[in-house]
């Protein structure tokens, strides 16, 4: 592979721009060709024009299964949402979830579009970390949200388990009964993710639809129950604004998840940027109707809503049968959020494989559904390891790496806008550099306070995390350049590790 199209200039050094001066060109021609590098630098690298296994790789998302998959990978339902009627009132929760959608979930689909568009490879925002700012970014970002992915999907088998001892109680106690559930339904539910991808994306329409229908119905059926004035209705005591801020986030963050399967997708340069609009829309709907009718039409103080309480006000509303409905949904949900985020970390390790990152063992993919089966083998494992940790802290932390990935993200989408205006963008978000500067400005402020309230533990725990990211990453060097391990596309890495170093 020519040395030339595999270096991806960053930024040129004073020899380079006298250099462009003796031969003519302008400081902004050079700019452009620096970023025609950069572009022919990543399709090089991800087999863009090639016969590789990569690109070869037929393409199976379509518009209506992304949509569901992002839906799952941030919400699945308004399950969960409880605790902020408990810890702020009707009013301000309603208003957090019409309000923060927009505010959080929008800036965050813009960055994605464009960022997925201009890079349309598995990976995702480990991609974007690795052109802005090199390897060990990428390495770090990959870390971050990789474990707060896992540390998600551990989290979901436990919650069936927890609804299912509602009708077998000694699956509900600590024990060889609980144990034997919560490893049962993780790998059942990863070998279903083995299926393939196209599977995946429909079971996620179908699930979506199937744990929808219940909240559709109470909404219906409220209309004529509903009394604004409950609303309006007061927490006792003081507000919990830690608690509510932490709920809004827990429900409505891993907008840019799905980035992580782009190579998969059909047309991404279209389809991203309408999936994550239909998205947005979705999402603030799935929440803010149902919290509307069960606030509003029934009489229960915020003290009263502990999670589940929605599965109580179905009942109120409509009856035991939609009541039923409602719980079922809720396990339900947790299996579509399961099944798209273990994709998403799939995906992800999948594409640092091709990157470099990891080695390529990790890219492997079945022969006839294109699933990139040693990650998922990895990420079950992880999963299952992790479920019986203390979730307070983990959960806790899991947030708080996601935190540090996504300003990561950010900085990356407004480095390679500012050093790299002319890079192919088949998406661009319309708007000038200041502008999108303030864009990212609000989202960002809300991850400082998450990372600043986490407490002490968390940073413990966070740090230890980061440490083995940036040790793991010196490890692959090591191996890269001992030749310990193969790797799909160490050459690349090596020219961008030394292009980095020129650049300094």
């Amino acid at each position: 592979m020519n040395q030339e199209i595999l270096i991806m200039t960053k930024q040129p050094s004073q020899s380079q721009e006298e250099n462009a001066r003796s031969h003519g060109t302008t400081a902004q021609e050079h700019d452009t060709q620096q970023d025609q590098e950069l572009q022919h630098g990543y399709n090089a690298q991800q087999g863009v024009g090639t016969t590789s296994s990569r690109s070869s790789h037929q393409r199976k998302i379509t518009l209506i299964p992304l949509v569901f998959l992002i839906y799952f990978e941030v919400a699945g339902g308004p399950y969960g949402s409880e605790k902020a009627v408990r810890a702020a009132g009707p009013l301000f929760t309603l208003l957090g979830f019409l309000i923060f959608p927009f505010a959080w979930g929008v800036p965050e689909s813009l960055v994605t579009a464009e960022l997925a568009s201009a890079f349309p490879g598995n990976g995702g925002f480990v991609l974007w970390a690795d052109h802005a700012f090199g390897p060990l970014a990428g390495s770090l970002i990959g870390t971050w949200k990789y474990l707060s992915i896992v540390i998600n999907i551990a989290a979901y088998p436990a919650l069936v388990a927890d609804y299912v001892g509602s009708v077998a109680p000694a699956i509900a106690e600590p024990g060889r009964a609980r144990t034997g559930t919560v490893v049962g339904m993780t790998l059942f539910l990863s070998f279903m993710n083995y299926a393939g991808l196209s599977i995946v994306g429909w079971g996620a329409v179908t699930l979506g639809i199937v744990s929808l229908a219940p909240f559709a119905l109470m909404t219906a059926m409220s209309v004529p129950k509903l009394r604004p004035r409950r609303w309006a209705s007061q927490v006792k005591g003081r507000k919990d604004w830690r608690m509510f801020f932490n709920t809004l986030f827990w429900n409505l963050n891993y907008w840019d998840s799905a980035s992580t399967m782009a190579g998969e997708v059909d047309r991404p340069e279209r389809t991203f940027p309408r999936a994550l609009a239909v998205a947005v829309v979705l999402i603030a709907v799935s929440y803010l109707l149902p919290l509307m009718a069960a606030t509003g039409a029934t009489d229960a103080p915020p003290d009263a809503w502990v999670n589940g309480y929605l599965a109580d006000a179905a009942g109120i509303i409509g009856g035991r049968w939609l009541k039923y409905w409602t719980g079922a949904g809720a396990v339900i949900s947790s299996i579509g959020m399961f099944e798209a985020q273990m994709s998403s970390g799939a995906f992800q390790l999948l594409g640092m494989a091709d990157l470099g990152l990891l080695p390529a063992v990790f890219a492997r993919r079945a022969a006839r559904t294109g699933t990139p089966w040693v990650a998922i083998v990895a990420s079950t494992a992880v999963a299952i390891a992790v479920s019986f940790l203390g979730f307070d802290d983990v959960i806790a932390t899991a947030n708080f790496l996601y935190s540090l990935g996504t300003l990561l993200e950010f900085a990356s989408f407004l480095w390679l806008r500012a050093k790299h205006p002319e890079l192919k963008r088949p998406y661009r978000v319309p708007l000038p550099l200041p502008a999108l500067v303030a864009m990212c400005a609000v989202p960002s402020a809300f991850l400082a306070y998450v990372c600043v309230v986490a407490g002490w533990r968390v940073f413990v725990m966070a740090a230890g995390l980061t440490a083995l990211g940036v040790g793991w990453h010196g490890v692959m060097r090591v191996c890269r350049a001992k030749k310990l391990l193969r790797f799909s596309n160490a050459v690349a890495a090596d020219y961008r590790e030394a292009d980095a170093r020129d650049t300094v």
